[in-house]
């Protein structure tokens, strides 16, 4: 048999592998479920892949997250925490009742708040992280410090 797409939603290589059993693509979102890269990390880059190449346009609706879920066989939680952190960070917006849509660009103004709430995010999640570990905050400062002197890395 050739290899190519099959009827039953999956791709059949010669030698009868299913990717479907390892890949699950659905509205162009694609999930690789042996990939190292966590679930919610890879879909958040695939629909904003989505939105970056224009298969998603500002205003089209997205999926449910209930209905994402079952479509890609992974846990609504997931789906729900991927919204949740591009509605965050300007990209969705959630229109109660309605759904879930690509939102227009904000402005410079609104991007910057965002980026620095998500940045006293960050770090309150660091420094609180690192007073589990038994550091202080200046304590865990100086090690960032040190180990970007170190390692040299422009981490922009």
């Amino acid at each position: 048999m050739d290899a190519g797409f099959q009827a039953g939603g999956g791709f059949q290589a010669d030698e009868g592998f299913w990717l479907a059993d390892r890949f699950q693509v659905v509205d162009g979102f694609q999930i690789d479920v042996e990939d190292p890269m966590p679930i919610h990390a890879q879909l958040d880059r695939a629909i904003q892949f989505a939105i970056v190449t224009g298969r998603l346009r500002i205003g089209d609706q997205l999926p449910t997250v209930r209905q994402l879920a079952v479509d890609l066989k992974i846990n609504a939680n997931t789906v729900a925490k991927v919204y949740g952190e591009l509605e965050r960070r300007g990209v969705l917006e959630t229109r109660r009742g309605v759904g879930t849509f690509v939102r227009e660009q904000v402005s410079s103004a609104e991007q910057l708040a965002s980026r620095r709430r998500r940045m006293r995010d960050l770090s309150d999640r660091f420094l609180f992280d690192a007073a589990d570990l038994g550091f202080g905050a200046q304590e865990a400062i100086d090690y960032l410090e040190s180990l970007i002197k170190k390692e040299g890395k422009d981490y922009a």
